[in-house]
């Protein structure tokens, strides 16, 4: 008893060791991640790194304590859930801090508006929808519209899609192994610190990882059992394939579902004929009628989606390998390490035991190797089955209290991470300006304000698009007039990545006559930077006023660095 307690001691002084050096290695060579939003070159440019050292192994033993109590045991769903959700809560204090935002707020802000009927008919024509399908914006919409335009709705809806992916992720584990695989799978989603960026974003990637997760999950249940399932499961993928069109690709792993259940069912003696007639029948009606679905929306915007398709061909495809992130970054900075770790030992692991089902968690990780999709944004609705792999290959440790201990350890360095680094940093970037700018325009009397924008030829994103942005940070009326005049050179935006800002369509709500502004309207001009003079028309419009606002802060990282100013009549 002795010796096996002084074991299991030096077992965690093991692992405590090997994730302080792990952390501070990575540290170390910083310079390796290349990531285009939380790279830890920039995420730990000014810190005490000493502080992070004596956080993880605080966060350690908390964790550790946290997944040794009897309500984790006893209720795993009702605590990955509501751990997941209030671990994200911290993070809502993040700004917007991707352009892209702008496309999904102007979408939803257009159903919340005109309708649903509106937002069915002008998808696509009146509504700018880029490369984006209608289903994230359209429950944006929904719930702008039942709930009011406000950015706090569209994260309690996002953090519920993920502490709902974490469930899930627990359940296929639990479905296609045992309770434990399935339960550390789902707690080693908290060590994946990029997730934590996203989550709070009105973005479309976290609900996407949630519809395909779901998807993954119900055509399980769907072969299992049948019945209802079927119908459950033909409505996520239907979600899954209006989300994001990579989720397409993804979900061909519903086909190595099929094909390992099938062969699941020769397998079986006695009535394994019956059991694989029930198994391909169940499958061929979950295509049928998910089928059926997806064909209408297409058959309806088929000259909108073929477009789409065309056009992610041509310019998407081959700008994946100029934008592209290395899978060092995303595999050993952007996921903890020993998950990774973990994931490949999985593969050798399971070759060994002849695990067919195996195949299923790991497929989607094959495709992205295969395919080289290097971008972590793209990657991201992969990481519950990259989790499930780690998992897995965690069972071969006998000892549960090592299993829960490397999970712990996992987790409070990666959240750590997420929360002392990513998390201040991302509140200093440059489009924290409009998020402060919204809440002050809110704290003054002012009912309209009118907006300006100033183009620059330094950078490569149109300002226009910062308009969105600062709407959905403030309740007040905009009324904003575009020129579209005012554009780059086509070939100095034709690979950019943000190529998008520049096809930006002004909304009628911005310039609708019940919306006009008189002279005593607050001015807002957005620049690229600060700018020592604006152009004349603006110059002129703001003749008389008082400045009352200046947001510049700047981190001098993102190409896109939105200053704005805000005037007011000198008798306000």
């Amino acid at each position: 008893m002795q010796g096996s307690l002084l074991e299991k001691k030096w077992h965690v002084l093991s692992i405590s060791l090997c994730t302080l050096f792990t952390f501070l290695l990575l540290y170390i060579f910083r310079d390796v991640d290349d990531n285009r939003l939380v790279s830890w070159k920039w995420v730990f440019s000014d810190v005490e790194i000493i502080w992070f050292v004596f956080l993880i192994a605080a966060g350690i033993i908390f964790t550790y304590a946290l997944l040794n109590s009897p309500v984790t045991r006893q209720m795993p769903s009702v605590f990955l859930f509501l751990s997941s959700f209030a671990i994200s809560a911290i993070f809502w204090k993040t700004p917007e801090v991707i352009v892209d935002t702008s496309r999904y707020f102007t979408q939803a802000k257009h159903l919340e508006i005109y309708g649903i009927r509106h937002f069915i008919s002008e998808w696509g024509k009146d509504i700018s929808v880029w490369t984006d399908l209608p289903l994230v914006p359209f429950l944006y919409g929904l719930i702008f519209k039942l709930f009011g335009e406000a950015r706090a709705f569209i994260q309690v809806f996002t953090t519920f899609v993920f502490s709902m992916t974490v469930v899930l992720t627990y359940l296929i584990g639990r479905t296609l192994s045992d309770e434990d695989t399935g339960f550390f799978a789902g707690v080693l989603l908290w060590g994946v610190p990029y997730i934590f960026s996203q989550v709070p974003l009105m973005l479309v990637d976290v609900p996407t990882m949630f519809f395909l997760t779901l998807s993954i999950y119900t055509f399980i249940m769907a072969l299992q059992k049948g019945g209802a399932w079927i119908a459950v499961s033909s409505i996520s993928i239907f979600c899954a394939v209006f989300s994001k069109y990579s989720a397409w690709m993804m979900l061909s792993v519903l086909c190595i579902v099929f094909m390992v259940y099938l062969k699941k069912g020769r397998r079986a003696t006695g009535q394994g004929h019956e059991k694989r007639t029930r198994i391909i029948s169940r499958g061929i009606s979950v295509v049928l009628t998910a089928g059926l679905l997806v064909g209408l929306i297409v058959m309806f915007k088929f000259d909108v989606i073929s477009g789409q398709i065309e056009f992610l061909l041509d310019y998407q495809a081959p700008g994946l390998r100029r934008w592209g992130e290395s899978f060092i970054s995303t595999f050993f900075y952007q996921v903890h390490p020993f998950i990774t770790i973990a994931a490949l030992y999985s593969v050798y692991e399971a070759f060994r035991k002849k695990d067919r089902k195996f195949l299923i968690v790991s497929w989607l990780i094959f495709l992205i190797v295969l395919l080289q999709i290097r971008r972590s944004r793209y990657i991201m609705v992969a990481f519950p089955m990259l989790t499930l792999m780690a998992s897995y290959g965690l069972q071969k440790i006998e000892t549960m209290e090592i299993r829960r201990y490397i999970a712990s350890s996992i987790v409070a360095a990666s959240l750590v991470v997420a929360i002392f680094a990513y998390l201040p940093f991302l509140q200093s970037t440059s489009l924290v300006n409009l998020k402060d700018a919204g809440g002050f325009l809110d704290s003054i009397d002012a009912d309209r304000i009118e907006v300006f924008t100033v183009p620059s030829k330094e950078t490569v994103v149109n300002p226009a698009v910062s308009v969105p942005l600062l709407d959905l940070f403030t309740k007040k009326d905009i009324f904003y007039h575009h020129d579209r005049g005012l554009s780059l050179p086509f070939e100095k935006i034709e690979k950019s990545p943000l190529r998008f800002t520049w096809e930006y369509k002004n909304p009628a709500y911005y310039a609708d006559g019940h919306k006009a502004v008189d002279n005593n309207a607050v001015v807002v001009v957005i620049s690229n930077a600060s700018v020592k003079k604006f152009p004349d028309d603006i110059e002129e419009k703001i003749r008389g006023y008082k400045n009352i606002g200046v947001f510049e802060n700047s981190s001098g990282i993102f190409r896109y660095s939105p200053a704005l100013r805000i005037f007011a009549p000198e008798g306000m």
